[in-house]
């Protein structure tokens, strides 16, 4: 496994991030293909048997449990002090006007019901899961602060929006002398490339890291089109992020992992790896935890790059909300 610096900090996260949403208690769960607590915790296993030393969460998965499950499969398994554990705030959690968002109050409450879950003393990673339109943009980076300085919390953040509200945040950190934010999680593939217009090169220029979600396409760029899993007729986000007319470019993947005679999500996967810092990968079995490591040791030819990406065409935005 390798080890990279998120951005230009001393933090070193592992080349592969293992993505919890797939954890979570069966009266919790929020998803179709949510796995229970036992499975979870074999898949963590995994990771850290492999290497993987970064792991992604959020608050809001399987109202909570995910972050449970994680926080004890680290105490029995792992040494917290080696690994980095990345969290989310701002989706909802409970009704009411605190129950979500990234106020003052929501995130000072929130960052400590997240260490409660967790069963630790500190966050490595707390993001921001998307932007706030009914918070102001100073309040949220104050609060932030001050769950840093307060010791919970050692690096800051964030998640999909638009690039002139990042640069706005950053600024505002800039501005009132407080954290800014080392990283951006965004929705980035190979069937999904409009990051590249603004958002990666701000990140370049701002040396930010980048850990982009769905790096497989919610499992598109595995399989064949048309192909059905538990999760496609479920997935209601999903369907709404993919068109028809990406089938061009899966058949692509295909043909190409058939070359190399490798999975196709090692072939997604490497073109993913190769333009960002370290791909958040969501697995719910340990062949596919399997194949995102093997996708470290593939590389791509120019050649080959500029084949799969060919066939892309401008989408809509998706994935900010």
């Amino acid at each position: 496994m390798k080890y990279i610096n998120l951005g230009n900090t001393g933090l070193k996260i592992s080349a592969v991030t293992l993505g919890c949403m797939s954890f979570g208690a069966a009266d919790q769960g929020t998803h179709a293909w949510t796995l229970d607590e036992e499975a979870s915790r074999d898949i963590i296993e995994q990771a850290l048997d492999a290497g993987i030393t970064t792991f992604d969460t959020a608050n809001m998965y399987s109202l909570g449990s995910s972050e449970e499950i994680v926080g004890r499969a680290i105490r029995d398994f792992g040494a917290r002090d080696d690994l980095v554990i990345a969290t989310k705030v701002y989706q909802r959690m409970r009704p009411g006007p605190y129950g979500a968002g990234l106020s003052r109050k929501a995130i000072l409450a929130e960052v400590d019901n997240s260490l409660r879950r967790l069963g630790t003393d500190y966050i490595d990673l707390y993001q921001i899961h998307r932007w706030d339109y009914d918070t102001p943009i100073e309040e949220t980076m104050e609060a932030l602060h001050d769950v840093v300085k307060a010791g919970k919390v050692r690096y800051l953040g964030a998640s999909s929006m638009h690039a002139w509200q990042f640069a706005k945040a950053q600024h505002t950190a800039d501005l009132g002398g407080w954290t800014r934010f080392i990283s951006m999680q965004n929705h980035y593939n190979l069937i999904y490339r409009e990051e590249e217009r603004e958002m990666l090169p701000l990140c370049a220029d701002q040396g930010v890291g980048v850990i982009p979600w769905s790096p497989l396409a919610r499992g598109r760029l595995t399989r064949p089109w048309d192909e059905k899993t538990a999760r496609t007729g479920t997935d209601e986000v999903g369907k709404k992020l993919y068109v028809s007319g990406d089938k061009d470019i899966v058949d692509r993947v295909l043909e190409v992992a058939a070359k190399r005679e490798v999975t196709p999500a090692a072939i997604a996967l490497s073109w993913v790896a190769a333009r960002t810092t370290s791909p958040i990968v969501g697995v719910t079995k340990p062949k596919h935890l399997a194949d995102a490591v093997a996708a470290l040791e593939v590389d791509l030819t120019d050649d080959e790059s500029r084949y799969l990406e060919e066939p892309y065409r401008p989408h809509e935005v998706a994935g900010f909300v």
